[in-house]
């Protein structure tokens, strides 16, 4: 076990280094997605008496993103069971499985590019649903994309779980993306304004997300309520503790100081660094 702590700890170092390049010797044009555009869906009808939190995580992917490599067998795009933002210690699945504040309900194999989605719930408000979607590390394009239509309300989708319909992309209470900044590597050419005057809560976990995300998201009639502004590690304990303040429906500035101290904690940096890294709002 303690081999294990030590393990995870030692490749810290390679988290916030891989922000940092300009990608030049990563083979960029495989990033594109699939040319051709696919129809947004937008099926809003879901049980009212559900929320749902959707996370989208870009997995961690040597090959395919503009990162500086983190060891093999965690950067891995393809490989979800050990990636660093999935299967490792303190990845999305891993970490959520093992917290007592959510209970897994089901896991499934989608397709190449979601390879695999989770469904918890709430151990005590059991309205509340998250859903986690891996994507293959080599499109994180269509992670990024997916994450900014959501958030637009112009992807809208359910699934039933429960024997309820619950919504996810737009038709969640909030959406989340996790993993590397791909708008620090690629543009978008595509429109994410909002159609529908529905606000939605937005938390992006990624390096330099304000800086890179907001131009795509000012149309959007967002809520942010974290976001980045500087190198970070985007592992799941910040999107947990955030996560608890959230269906406590607490304030944007009580969640960010829970993202804060969790941060803190686990990466052994002083508060104030935290602060400054976290931040919500525009």
């Amino acid at each position: 076990m303690k081999g294990n702590i030590t393990f995870l700890f030692s490749i810290l170092s390679f988290i916030f280094l891989s922000c940092s390049s300009k990608s030049e010797n990563i083979q960029k044009l495989t990033i594109d997605s699939k040319k051709q555009e696919k129809k947004l869906k937008n099926i809003s009808v879901f049980d009212s008496n559900t929320k749902t939190i959707h996370v989208l995580v870009a997995l961690c992917d040597n090959k395919y993103q503009g990162i500086v490599p983190v060891p093999p067998k965690i950067g891995n795009g393809q490989n979800p069971d050990l990636n660093l933002y999935w299967g490792a210690g303190y990845g999305i699945r891993t970490f959520f499985k093992k917290s007592k504040e959510w209970v897994l309900l089901k896991s499934k194999k989608i397709d190449s590019i979601k390879m695999e989605r989770l469904i918890f719930q709430h151990t005590k408000n059991k309205e509340y649903y998250l859903v986690a979607d891996a994507y293959n590390g080599k499109y994180i394009k269509d992670c990024t994309k997916d994450f900014l239509y959501s958030s637009a309300g112009n992807l809208n989708d359910t699934l039933t779980i429960n024997n309820s319909t619950i919504g996810i992309y737009g038709n969640s209470s909030l959406i989340s993306y996790i993993g590397h900044d791909g708008l620090m590597d690629f543009q978008l050419s595509d429109s994410f304004k909002n159609n529908d005057e529905k606000t939605r809560d937005i938390i992006v976990l990624a390096c330099f997300s304000k800086k890179y995300f907001s131009p795509y998201l000012k149309n959007s009639k967002i809520n942010p309520i974290l976001w980045t502004s500087h190198l970070m590690a985007p592992e799941a304990y910040t999107l947990h503790d955030a996560l608890t303040g959230y269906i406590n429906q607490e304030s944007n500035e009580k969640i960010r100081m829970r993202a804060v101290l969790a941060y803190s904690k686990y990466q052994k940096c002083s508060e104030k660094a935290a602060r400054n890294l976290l931040v919500s709002g525009w």
